[in-house]
């Protein structure tokens, strides 16, 4: 939605970060410390951590690589046939990196460490907007986009990435007028198993599901606010394959907090508004704290870093500072981009840490 963005080294790839579903007690944060270590004249709404890199995709067709061990630059390029257009969707998968334009044309790349880079998609058209992307695994992936039909746009990948094919509207539940999505945060998806949700929204917003990674599909309603272009859901996470979280509203009035949160704990099927009313307002992206048996959930947006150590039912913010998007390290660290910059983010908790588990 307009309102907001080939060689392979294997062995300098990470796969993300695997959490444990393992329940730690609760770690109650009460303070975040957060370092700027990277400052670019773009804006980064793509971003995805591993144990030892930090990769984004950012306007003007940039992308780049951090190293976690020391915050360093490994490499920032610029696409210069997308120096036009931004790189609001990434994934990565054990084997390879991807970035995806948000706006028309969209180019869909393989890229490296070292800024090589193949195009395998390209899409042209006057509605062409793709706004999320994740993988399953090494082959298999999916991309989501406004619709150009009548309905939503969905990319998937069997190959790793090699070629994708464009899922038929027969195959999609049909989109209501007005029903697009928002490319906040590249957090439109979210994918458990061979599982994938897709949320939607604008004129309404909804819940796309598949069970066998995009083949067949179902969408369900949600109560999060809709009726114009510029409301519904902006991101989403789960958990596992029961627990979710949705959160948005209306980004033009952020201070708002009328159903712009919600939870499921029936895989999507249904969801109950969470905190109605009450803090925070509008969010660009929120994630569950690893390791925290959902408990946990850190959102952030331009309004700044909140968490709830509740199920989402009461929350604190602990900073003002703005973020468009955020990736877990661990438990206790993350990562977090926004409008010209990238931060490294530290929580800090009331009392002795318990345990950190190995990943």
């Amino acid at each position: 939605m307009r309102a907001l963005v080939f060689i392979f080294f294997m062995f300098l790839f990470c796969g993300c970060v695997n959490v444990s579903q393992k329940d730690t007690s609760l770690k109650d944060f009460n303070d975040v410390k957060i370092e700027t270590i990277l400052e670019r004249p773009v804006s980064i709404r793509a971003l995805e951590v591993c144990e030892d890199h930090i990769f984004y995709g950012a306007s003007q067709g940039e992308f780049g690589y951090l190293n976690t061990a020391d915050n360093s630059v490994a490499y920032i390029g610029q696409v210069q046939e997308a120096k036009n257009l931004e790189f609001r969707a990434i994934s990565r998968t054990k084997k390879a990196d991807y970035i995806l334009t948000a706006g028309s044309p969209a180019l869909l790349y393989k890229v490296n460490y070292f800024g090589k880079r193949k195009l395998s998609h390209k899409e042209e058209g006057e509605k062409v907007f793709y706004d999320a992307m994740a993988f399953w695994d090494d082959l298999n992936g999916i991309a989501m986009g406004d619709p150009t039909k009548e309905c939503i746009s969905i990319l998937i990948t069997k190959d790793g990435g090699e070629s994708w094919a464009s899922v038929p509207c027969e195959n999609l539940p049909k989109v209501v007028e007005g029903e697009a999505a928002f490319a906040a945060s590249n957090t439109n998806i979210s994918i458990d198993g061979k599982k994938v949700w897709i949320a939607t929204g604008g004129k309404v917003s909804r819940v796309y599901f598949s069970e066998d990674r995009g083949v067949s599909w179902k969408v369900s309603s949600t109560p999060i606010i809709s009726g114009k272009e510029t409301t519904g859901v902006y991101t989403m996470d789960f958990y596992d394959e029961n627990v979710g979280i949705i959160m948005g509203g209306d980004y033009t009035q952020p201070e708002s907090q009328q159903q712009n949160k919600a939870m499921t704990y029936d895989g999507g099927k249904t969801w109950k508004l969470i905190a109605d009313g009450e803090e925070p307002g509008y969010k660009s992206c929120v994630k569950f704290v690893p390791n925290s048996n959902a408990k946990e959930i850190i959102a952030v947006g331009f309004t700044g870093i909140s968490y709830s150590a509740d199920y989402g039912e009461t929350w604190a913010q602990l900073s003002d500072e703005p973020f468009y998007t955020i990736s877990f390290l661990n438990d206790y660290t993350a990562y977090a981009a926004g409008k010209g910059k990238i931060a490294k983010l530290v929580f800090i908790e009331n009392g002795p840490k318990p345990e950190v588990l190995s990943h």
